[in-house]
């Protein structure tokens, strides 16, 4: 039989199951507090995070900057250093002490003309037009100055300005090449 007291036993019973399992729950999950704090960290964490990300990209951009220059510089005095060498006669800068904006030399009966245009330095033979320097560069200030008495130990003064093409924060990065080249 069903009394008062053994329905109000069995929803104090069931109210004390419920509690139980509810205080489980509660003590196994987070409260507000917790989510808010854990995703406060976690934005610290991310904020940091790229923060570094993007401080590395820089430093990267930069080397790569630097590396282009340098490589775009020594490669074009090797070429230079290379046709000066092996050339027949220096015909532009015509006299010594003369300064010139390009430099012409003839090799085998060839004419070989280095210029600027446009940011690039262009090496004429014939009908023919190569870019020496690649494209993420821009060569300025070119000048070539002529020292010697013409002889076949000629000498050439060769000078430029290399700027990276790659935007960095602090600007492109600009670096001046100048050497002595012997014709031998």
């Amino acid at each position: 039989m069903l009394t008062i007291n053994n329905l109000q036993f069995t929803v104090n019973l069931f109210k004390s199951i419920v509690k139980s399992q509810l205080s489980i729950v509660v003590k196994r999950g987070f409260t507000q507090i917790e989510l808010l704090l854990s995703m406060g960290l976690l934005m610290i964490l991310i904020g940091t995070l790229t923060t570094v990300f993007g401080q590395i990209l820089d430093v990267q951009l930069e080397s790569k900057a630097i590396s282009g220059v340098d490589q775009n510089g020594r490669y074009i005095f090797s070429r230079l250093a290379y046709d000066i060498q092996s050339a027949d006669n220096i015909v532009l800068p015509e006299n010594p002490g003369d300064t010139s904006n390009s430099l012409q030399i003839s090799k085998d009966s060839v004419s070989y003309i280095y210029s600027l245009n446009n940011g690039n330095l262009i090496l004429t033979t014939g009908i023919e037009n190569d870019n020496i320097n690649n494209e993420s560069a821009d060569i300025s200030d070119l000048s070539f100055t002529r020292i010697g008495n013409g002889d076949e130990n000629d000498t050439i003064q060769a000078s430029f300005t290399i700027t990276s093409k790659v935007k960095q924060a602090q600007g492109n990065n600009q670096k001046n090449f100048q050497t002595t080249l012997r014709r031998n």
